[in-house]
């Protein structure tokens, strides 16, 4: 697994003009390919009326999935630079659609290709990014004496809390980068004079 990536920070949109030609670049995070092509069908019924959407998506933290159309525009112009600017910045989970508006003048492949790659540049550069890093989620097990102030250390330290449980015991359930799990182990022990317990389990992304 990729220890980080980076997504887009919110869905938007950016526009901007070539040589008449409208480009206008839809952006928008996307967990999994069918919510990439739900928002690129959306796009396309939003200006019906334009020449072109052209789009392009990566979807997995591998960028496992990775998607693009010219739509009409001459091969390799639209969809791969889009892609590539994609790749380029690390991006995944993400969908970019750049709707052309055909403003009279040709471009030439160069022109075009520059055009598009460099409306999703854009785009990311005014809705900016998002970074999200590898974690272990793991769960502590403490007793209710000494539960707030392990909970009010975890999140002093910048410990992402994720959830907070209280039944006979608390149960606090943590994000922890891997490197740092032999250290926690160690701090926690400290902290409870051993009597909490902490379990490992799955990994997970979240926010840096």
């Amino acid at each position: 697994m990729q220890d980080e990536y980076r997504t887009v920070a919110r869905a938007g949109v950016h526009e901007t003009e070539v040589n008449r030609s409208r480009f206008l670049c839809a952006l928008a995070p996307a967990a999994t390919e069918q919510e990439a092509q739900d928002f690129i069908a959306g796009v396309r019924k939003e200006h019906p009326d334009a020449s072109h959407h052209c789009f392009a998506y990566v979807i997995g933290a591998d960028a496992a999935v990775q998607k693009a159309s010219d739509d009409g525009e001459p091969g390799g112009t639209a969809g791969v630079p889009m892609l590539q600017m994609l790749l380029r910045r690390d991006m995944r989970y993400v969908v970019a659609v750049v709707t052309r508006y055909y403003g009279g003048v040709k471009l030439g492949a160069g022109g075009l290709i520059r055009a598009y790659g460099g409306a999703v540049g854009e785009a990311l550069d005014t809705l900016g990014t998002l970074t999200r890093r590898r974690f272990r989620l793991a769960t502590v097990t403490v007793d209710h004496q000494r539960a707030g102030k392990v909970e009010n250390d975890l999140r002093s330290t910048g410990r992402t809390v994720r959830d907070v449980r209280y039944g006979e015991a608390v149960t606090i359930e943590i994000g922890l980068p891997d490197a740092d799990v032999e250290a926690f182990r160690g701090w926690l022990a400290d902290v409870t004079a051993g009597t909490a317990v902490l379990e490992l389990g799955g990994e997970a992304y979240g926010d840096a």
